[in-house]
């Protein structure tokens, strides 16, 4: 009886969270939709980088042999490879982060760089949005002018209160938004982005394509996702199935038809999947957050309760007169409280929208 109680409970209690999850999405839609802009820098030179005769490789891997690659202004190009194939480490070389083992890169003159990281190592995560994005003050310098911070973040779908939590308990599409909304606060004029797109949603990555081919700059792009580069670059960089890295004119499809046809011929057989296998990758949420899920009524069923009682517990006639000095103190957990219940709501909600896909 007491598990068929404590199910009945739950179910009540996913009721209410979808009620809550329609109410926050009207709240969403109200505080509006994402709004990126890149401003441009002065241009660059015609030429922005010139590849030679590259060579690099770690103990263990060849990365690139005898690359020869000009860039030229205007040029959108897009890294394809498999994972772990190299594609940052070439992001990298090309923008001399790292020394090749032979050749050499030129970089052209007046480049104003932005460079999104894929492994978001430009966030602390214990500082808040707020602090990431200004270091705390309360305006930041856009394209040349000064905003407000809060109306800036509101541009990606960032709310005041939200500006205030720390990075460590934001979702990956969040940690990205406010990875763009800082990096977007620079002039650039030639715009290097690895992995943009990971745990973006629809609207933001609508918004980051057009954006993007709205940019009158160089863009440098490594992503996964095949569509994303058919609609935005003109030209592909590709770590080919025998090892070499080629230039191909066009995105992910032209890449295909204009392979090596000894490549086209091993394709089907290399990228043929079992059944399980392909189960398994039209899968959107990993085991771990299924389990994180189912999890998570219980988690806001807890904190409430505790939200609850407090409230009797200060609503009670004698509160004041007998324990009026912990008033301070179960304030400053109600906050926390609260704080922590928005938290589970978004990762709900957000892990509800994977399962269901």
């Amino acid at each position: 009886q007491g598990i068929k109680a404590r199910r009945t409970r739950n179910e009540g209690r996913v009721r209410a969270l979808q009620a809550l999850r329609t109410e926050r999405k009207a709240r969403r839609e109200q505080t509006g939709k994402a709004s990126i802009v890149v401003h441009e820098a002065e241009q660059t030179g015609k030429r922005v980088i010139e590849a030679t005769n590259l060579c690099f490789g770690w103990e263990d891997q060849t990365i690139v042999e005898k690359l020869n690659a000009t860039i030229i202004r205007g040029d959108r190009v897009a890294i394809i490879g498999p994972n772990g194939c190299g594609k940052t480490t070439l992001v990298r070389l090309l923008l001399q982060k790292l020394e090749p083992d032979s050749g050499k890169v030129r970089l052209g003159t007046r480049l104003e760089v932005v460079y999104f990281d894929q492994l978001r190592a430009q966030l602390e995560p214990e500082k808040t949005v707020q602090q990431n994005l200004s270091g705390g003050h309360d305006t930041v310098v856009v394209g040349g002018k000064p905003r407000h911070v809060y109306g800036y973040l509101q541009d990606f779908l960032f709310s005041p209160e939200r500006a205030r939590s720390p990075v460590r308990v934001l979702s990956g599409g969040e940690r990205n938004r406010l990875l763009l909304a800082k990096l977007f606060t620079n002039e650039a004029n030639f715009l290097v982005l690895d992995e943009p797109t990971n745990d973006l949603d629809a609207e933001t990555l609508e918004l980051l394509e057009s954006v993007l081919l709205n940019f009158k700059g160089t863009l440098l792009l490594v992503s996964h996702d095949r569509e994303f580069i058919n609609n935005v670059v003109t030209s592909s960089l590709v770590f080919d199935d025998d090892g070499m890295v080629r230039f191909y004119a066009g995105g992910y499809d032209d890449w295909l038809e204009q392979k090596p046809k000894s490549q086209k011929l091993t394709q089907p057989q290399e990228t043929k999947e079992k059944p399980e296998e392909q189960e398994n990758k039209k899968r959107k949420i990993t085991f771990s957050q299924q389990h994180e899920l189912d999890a998570l009524p219980e988690k806001i069923e807890t904190l409430e309760d505790e939200q609850s009682q407090l409230h009797e517990k200060m609503a009670t006639p004698d509160f004041y007169e007998k324990e009026g000095h912990h008033l301070t103190e179960i304030n400053t957990r109600l906050e926390k409280i609260e704080t922590e219940l928005t938290a589970l709501y978004e990762r709900w909600q957000e892990l509800d929208a994977l399962s269901k896909k």
